[in-house]
């Protein structure tokens, strides 16, 4: 009986895998924010590196993974399967439980696999310094700790109720070198027009996007970094499937569901793309994605053109969206709090390849908890709605009596979290859901396309 299932490092996939060159319906192009024209790979240029747009769009099944990437990924891949043996006995189900654990890497979480390659990939092209946006801290983290691998100065826009209440993510970008400024800030026009309005916002992913984006486009040596949603995000997260493959057919097994947390679509993208490959190639494999009643992206939003960020600057795309200007409520704990969702994740969607559910914050407290207590790992708050979906799953073939394979990615550790959990079990913690009138309000701002 084997806990675990280790690759060994020679095993680790040499190849990301890219959904584009095998998804039914081609995803539309991405529209200039000013003239709502499909934007030209040179007017993106100013963001990213060739190389990443490159990614973006072509439509190559398989991209090779640079050699000095792989020797980084070295650090902490070949990421561990796990049978969750413990948590079975505890929930009395016929089901049979796996979870992929990226809680190992530097970062605590799955954001390094995209973090390194963008970091080289920029650093390749001669950019010295990189702007982006964290919510709950784990890409910011991240990207701090692959800016100080290549020698990139990284600029963190964080957000504002999570710089508050995560001071030990700050720590951990500051101890890498990234330089964290809670948003909005007063640094940019887009933080100086929201704090104009109201001077004690929270803030949003949203607007700490606009800030970033602003900040990376009024200079000619920063790039933005952007860790999840887009395209090239989903492509090098790929690799944690790629491994769960390789793993279950160690194990003698293949999973009847694969289950991951979504907010932006990176970490779900990450598991379930190489096997949504084998569902378009006619598996019988269900894909749920898991995400907070407090941001429904995909369960309420609606599939539109929507602006990426607050201030209109980045492109405008069409996805699952709750509106640009969508305000997430500061006591939601935990990230998942982006308007929007991955374009891709959002085709799959409407293509029904992709499920998704929504769970309020308690229930998904309450599942960490009987997962932390049976497998021994405190999960992230983002990662316990993976646990709660796959949790439900186990509990439904219990009540069928049937058999059952469930497959999901733990993204991340709950070490720097605890303050949540402090609440969960002293009875603070709201069970919210974002209301409807709120969504309609929002979704009347979208763009005229």
């Amino acid at each position: 009986m084997n806990n675990k299932i280790y690759l060994s490092e020679s095993d680790m996939p040499k190849e990301w895998y890219n959904i584009l060159a095998d998804m039914p319906t081609p995803l539309a192009p991405p529209l200039h924010p000013v003239t709502m024209q499909p934007m030209k790979p040179e007017e993106l240029g100013a963001l990213f590196p060739m190389a990443l747009l490159e990614q973006e769009m072509t439509s190559q099944r398989w991209i090779k993974i640079p050699e000095e990437v792989l020797d980084i990924y070295a650090l902490w891949r070949p990421s561990p399967l796990y049978r969750a043996y413990r948590l079975e006995e505890a929930l009395k189900t016929p089901a049979k439980i796996y979870y992929k654990y990226e809680g190992g890497s530097p970062a605590g979480s799955h954001k390094p696999n995209t973090a390194i390659p963008q970091a080289y990939y920029n650093k390749k092209e001669g950019i010295n310094r990189l702007a982006t946006e964290t919510g709950a801290g784990q890409w910011g983290s991240s990207l701090s700790f692959a800016g100080n691998i290549f020698g990139i100065e990284v600029i963190v826009y964080m957000v504002k109720v999570s710089y508050e209440q995560k001071p030990y993510r700050r720590i951990m970008m500051e101890t890498w070198g990234g330089k964290v400024i809670p948003s909005p800030s007063n640094l940019t026009a887009a933080g100086r027009a929201v704090l104009a309005q109201d001077p004690n916002s929270n803030g949003s992913l949203g607007i700490a996007i606009s800030e970033a984006v602003e900040d990376a486009i009024q200079r000619k040596d920063t790039h933005y970094a952007l860790g999840s949603v887009l395209n090239h995000v989903l492509l090098h997260q790929t690799i944690i499937g790629l491994e769960a493959q390789k793993q279950m057919k160690l194990a003698g097994a293949y999973p009847d569901v694969v289950i991951g947390c979504v907010g932006g679509g990176s970490n779900f993208g990450g598991i379930a793309m190489p096997f949504a490959q084998d569902k378009i190639n006619g598996k019988n494999v269900r894909l749920l994605a898991v995400e907070p009643a407090a941001c429904p992206t995909i369960t309420k939003g609606v599939y539109a053109y929507d602006y990426g960020d607050t201030a209109k600057m980045a492109p405008v795309v069409q996805m699952h969206t709750l509106g640009h200007d969508f305000m997430p409520p500061g006591i939601h704990a935990g990230g998942l709090r982006y308007h929007g969702m991955s374009p891709i994740i959002s085709r799959l969607v409407k293509d029904n390849l992709i499920d998704a559910v929504a769970y309020k914050q308690n229930p998904v407290f309450e599942a960490a908890l009987t997962f932390s207590r049976t497998e021994g790992i405190i999960p992230a708050p983002e990662a316990a709605h993976a646990v709660k979906g796959a949790i439900d799953e186990a509990l439904k073939a219990k009540e069928e009596g049937k058999e059952k394979t469930i497959l999901f990615c733990l993204s991340g550790h709950g070490h720097f979290d605890l303050a949540s959990y402090d609440k969960y079990l002293n009875g603070q913690l709201d069970d919210y859901e974002y209301p409807e009138a709120a969504i309609k309000e929002s979704l009347t701002k979208l763009p005229k396309v």
